[in-house]
């Protein structure tokens, strides 16, 4: 290549791709760190995003390469980092020690597949190069040990505070880790805000870029107060098409407002049933329910997921569909899911209290 090659060439190139996430280009997305030009020929590229992609470096570096052909430049090294930062939650709020973000799952009403939901969440933040924890935050009904496949009582090493339970590589604390899977737990609102508040923080949570947290479904006190007490970076409505649903899911977007907690987005579950036998895919439940939601409150429907049986059977068994079957329909739009809610996440207000100084008075 006899041209010479200039950095504002490449820049050039590089605004015209998009980040389909973000829905910036890769410039005005500041994803472009470094543009290193050796010999006037060889191009060296670091690229950096605020959340984790990891399914999508390949296809990315491909269209880079494809762009910056069409100019001539056909000698390139790419490099893609990622750099998860932690962002603010409610005011008034503490924030915890070793997790960066907090995301909260939520319904307004049950039977939505909102465990299920977070739960496949989770994991696929995981796929996708984060570090993972999730809280089942229904103490009524905890179903994450079950769906974990994970089984036993969490290890206490100073008597005090409680070693998290790892499943697939995902630190996970339920009360039902603590409890017998057929015991009620009849319970008033106060006990059971204690009762989670010492799950969350008295649960050694190492590392964690997103602590993924399971709310229990509904809009009353119980769920009201824990949103004033646990610190939320964002929350997702998860819904189905039915009118009756969507209902509810506005209430617990209400909510999330009231609380002045972000709503990084909606994931309508259920929207088409696939037919196991023939592959036959009709919407069942109603069709557009959530994007119609979505365009009311101006915020974002990060994907639509199928009724489907392998998705049931799979966290019935302790394999949820991101770890059961990685290569199927489902597993892929869980991770497309989590790859634009946490890119959603990443551009929200960053969190700078960790860099202020300690103050301590001493009267001696």
């Amino acid at each position: 290549m006899n041209q010479v090659i200039t950095r504002g060439q490449i820049e050039n190139i590089l605004a015209k791709i998009q980040d389909p996430h973000l829905q910036q280009d890769l410039v005005a997305a500041k994803e472009v760190r470094a543009i290193d030009i050796v010999d006037d020929r060889q191009v060296h590229l670091r690229l950096e995003l605020g959340y984790p992609a990891r399914g999508w470096h390949d296809i990315l570096m491909s269209e880079i390469r494809k762009e910056l052909g069409t100019a001539g430049i056909t000698d390139i090294d790419i490099t893609i980092d990622t750099k998860i930062v932690s962002h603010s939650v409610q005011k008034g709020v503490q924030v915890l020690p070793n997790i960066r973000n907090t995301i909260a799952v939520a319904s307004g009403k049950g039977g939505v597949g909102k465990s299920t939901t977070a739960i496949n969440l989770a994991l696929a933040l995981q796929k996708e190069g984060a570090s993972v924890g999730i809280l089942d935050a229904d103490i009524y009904g905890p179903s994450q040990p079950r769906m974990l496949g994970c089984r036993g009582k969490p290890e206490s090493i100073d008597g005090k505070t409680m070693e998290p339970m790892v499943s697939y590589g995902l630190q996970s604390m339920s009360i039902g880790y603590l409890i017998e899977e057929d015991t009620p737990m009849i319970w008033r609102g106060p006990m059971v805000t204690s009762a989670l508040e010492q799950l969350l923080r008295d649960t050694n949570w190492t590392d964690l870029d997103y602590m993924v947290i399971d709310l229990p479904p509904g809009t009353g006190d119980i769920q009201l107060t824990l949103c004033q007490k646990i610190p939320v970076s964002g929350a997702i409505i998860v819904t189905t098409p039915q009118d009756i649903a969507l209902l509810d899911a506005k209430r617990g977007l209400k909510m999330f407002k009231t609380v002045e907690v972000p709503v990084l987005g909606i994931i309508e579950n259920m929207s088409t049933h696939i037919c196991s036998q023939c592959g036959y895919e009709e919407h069942i439940f109603g069709e557009g329910g959530g994007l119609q939601m979505a365009e009311q409150y101006d915020i974002d429907l990060l994907g639509s997921l199928p009724l489907d049986i392998k998705i049931r059977e799979g966290v019935d068994n302790g394999k949820p569909t991101v770890v059961m079957d990685p290569d199927s329909r489902a597993a892929q739009i869980y991770r497309d899911i989590a790859r634009r809610a946490a890119a959603k996440l990443a551009v929200q207000a960053k969190d700078y209290t960790s860099r202020f100084p300690r103050i301590v008075i001493d009267n001696s």
